[in-house]
């Protein structure tokens, strides 16, 4: 989906962060996947780092999963966060998440190698509710989301790290997302080279599952 001619003007006035297949789905999903850079200061990411790393460096990078939509990867369900960290994600969620919305108790960190990518999926209404919000660190990557129904409309995101993407309503329920692997990681027709990618992704309780509940698969965000 490299921009030509007068795909590469279809993205939001100002820096462009989000560039879609045309004005109507940007104007559509303009509150739906949003895209926050710099939401991070250099100090906050490299706090989760440290935080994340020693736990990380004790896993095997993987690559199958349980629905076969991460490749290269390893993961874990954290609950148990530092002070700095909790204040972190304490931003997080008034950023992304209505006074209504009750968080799931764990957050999903998905750690992926280099050559890793996570393909088209849609997340199971089982596992999260109608809001996700990822912090992105160690290297940029491109969020590409395409219609289940109409693949002609899509929208791509440049996740810088340090940045904040917040996918909710239709984009979360009716798009497709992935991480492009890094021979297709192109934001336009610029190259984003990809590294190792760490996401750390707070997600809204499913509809009727009670705050205590756990257990269940995490997406692959």
């Amino acid at each position: 989906m490299a921009a030509t001619g007068l795909l590469a003007l279809r993205t939001l006035p100002g820096p462009s962060w989000v560039r879609g297949s045309g004005p109507s789905v940007l104007s559509r999903l303009r509150d739906a996947a949003v895209v926050r850079p710099g939401f991070l200061s250099t100090a906050e990411e490299e706090t989760l780092n440290r935080e994340l790393e020693p736990e990380l460096r004790r896993r095997r990078y993987e690559y199958d999963h349980w629905d076969a939509a991460i490749h290269g990867f390893r993961e874990t369900e954290k609950s148990r966060w530092s002070e700095a960290s909790r204040a972190i994600l304490q931003r997080v969620q008034a950023a992304a998440f209505g006074p209504g919305q009750t968080l799931l108790s764990s957050v999903h960190v998905l750690d992926l190698e280099a050559r890793g990518y996570i393909k088209p999926h849609v997340d199971s209404i089982k596992f999260c509710g109608a809001t996700i919000a990822g912090l992105s660190l160690l290297s940029p990557s491109v969020m590409r989301l395409v219609h289940t129904q109409d693949p002609g409309e899509w929208l791509e995101l440049l996740l810088e790290p340090g940045s904040l993407y917040i996918l909710r309503g239709s984009a979360r329920y009716d798009f497709s997302h992935e991480i492009l692997r890094d021979e297709e990681s192109f934001f336009g027709e610029r190259r984003i080279p990809r590294g190792r990618r760490i996401s750390v992704i707070c997600r809204s309780l499913p509809e009727g599952m009670g705050p205590g509940e756990s257990g269940q698969p995490p997406p692959a965000c």
